[in-house]
């Protein structure tokens, strides 16, 4: 399956929602909706809920974030908000406040 790609030096505003994977290398402030995986890469800045399938984060995110399968948080993510997931992994190095509400 193809994968939807906001390029670094890109900011989006609003609603996203795709069926594709999502590969943040930007900024994104909205909601982002997406029926597959969501990647947020270092150095992406995400302001935005996100719905998805697994995600896997390296940059910083603020806001809550759902899953239907797991949350990775890598190292040097920045998570600041609720995540509500099957799975959750925090690396060393990465940092994350907000509450964990564990799907099963």
């Amino acid at each position: 399956m193809a994968s939807t790609i906001i390029g670094a030096g890109i900011t989006i505003e609003g609603e996203i929602t795709t069926d594709d994977d999502v590969v943040v290398q930007g900024t994104v402030r909205g909601k982002l909706t997406a029926k597959d995986s969501v990647t947020v890469e270092s150095g992406a800045v995400v302001e935005a809920d996100i719905v998805g399938g697994p995600l896997a984060v390296s940059g910083s995110i603020t806001g809550n974030i759902q899953s239907s399968d797991r949350v990775d948080l890598q190292p040097g993510a920045r998570v600041v908000g609720n995540v509500k997931a099957t799975r959750i992994t925090i690396a060393d190095g990465a940092q994350f406040k907000g509450n964990v509400d564990m799907d099963v």
